[in-house]
């Protein structure tokens, strides 16, 4: 297999990587995303770029200015995005260092913010390898410890204005490994059903995008969204967010014939006075 593998230069990504070399059967590249944040983030990518020409590895290093005062979810949304490209130009699939405390903080996040069931499935994306989930992050530690390997500590770690490490703060200090052994193995039985869920709506995917509203206005508003979802999809929109969803489904009960809803940036519902179309570009 071919792999850009996403290396930050913290403890998870150096193991990952060390992982994958001692493998023998890949074919590896390493990425890092500099995001600007940090004064001393430029001081990362140097060390990634040293750490890939150790193992005798392609580097591709990138660098924006961000800036400080720019958010975890903005740094994230950059960051995959300049792994997608640069893993959709050399054919290779993305590779991250995701480890078991990273569901268990996702998910604790997700809830935090109201989403829905979807928000326990997290970190199951076949489009990334994930090869650590099945690890603590005390695992990868104790790898790196008995392997000598080096790595960066990211300074920001320790700041309790991200919520993520306010989050990590709290299961590191309140649960037992009895809770997160509970916690993961739900994540587990939602992974199951996302996907028997996922499977079972495309049975009523419209090959031309249009279907009944009164069919809509009928059915539990949960198993609607859920329809919706993949519909959109389908047609190669993005996903709708829940707040997203609750409104086009309002939408589609009440708009008039000949209107136009647009449910997301990429997607637009098209009214008639008995069906709605999914027009996606």
């Amino acid at each position: 297999m071919k792999y850009l593998v996403a290396v930050s230069g913290g403890v998870d990504s150096v193991v990952l990587l060390d992982m994958l070399v001692g493998e023998g059967e890949h074919e590896l590249i390493v990425a890092h995303f500099d995001h600007g944040i940090r004064e001393d983030s430029a001081a990362d990518a140097r060390f990634v770029e040293t750490l890939a020409r150790h193992y005798n590895l392609e580097f591709i290093g990138t660098r924006e200015e961000l800036g400080q005062g720019a958010s975890e979810e903005l740094a994230r949304t950059r960051r995959y995005e300049f792994l997608r490209n640069e893993a959709k130009k050399r054919g290779a699939t993305i590779a991250t260092a995701h480890h078991a405390d990273d569901i268990i903080e996702t998910i604790a996040i997700n809830i935090s913010r109201g989403t829905g069931w979807r928000g326990v499935a997290v970190l199951d994306s076949p489009a990334i390898y994930r090869p650590l989930l099945s690890l603590t992050k005390e695992s990868i530690r104790t790898y790196a410890r008995s392997k000598r390997l080096e790595w960066v500590e990211d300074s920001t770690n320790a700041e309790t204005k991200y919520l993520r490490n306010r989050i990590r703060r709290l299961i590191a200090e309140k649960l037992s490994d009895e809770q997160r052994d509970t916690i993961l193995a739900v994540w587990k039985r939602q992974i199951g059903l996302k996907a028997q869920i996922d499977l079972e709506t495309l049975a009523f995917v419209d090959s031309d995008g249009e279907y009944s509203r009164y069919f809509f206005a009928q059915i539990d508003d949960g198993v609607a969204s859920e329809l919706l979802r993949a519909f959109v999809l389908v047609r190669g929109g993005e996903s709708p967010t829940r707040p997203q969803a609750a409104r086009a489904l309002i939408a589609i009960k009440t708009a008039k014939p000949h209107s136009v809803y647009e449910l997301g940036a990429r997607t637009n519902l098209r009214f008639t006075a008995r069906t709605f179309i999914v027009e996606t570009p």
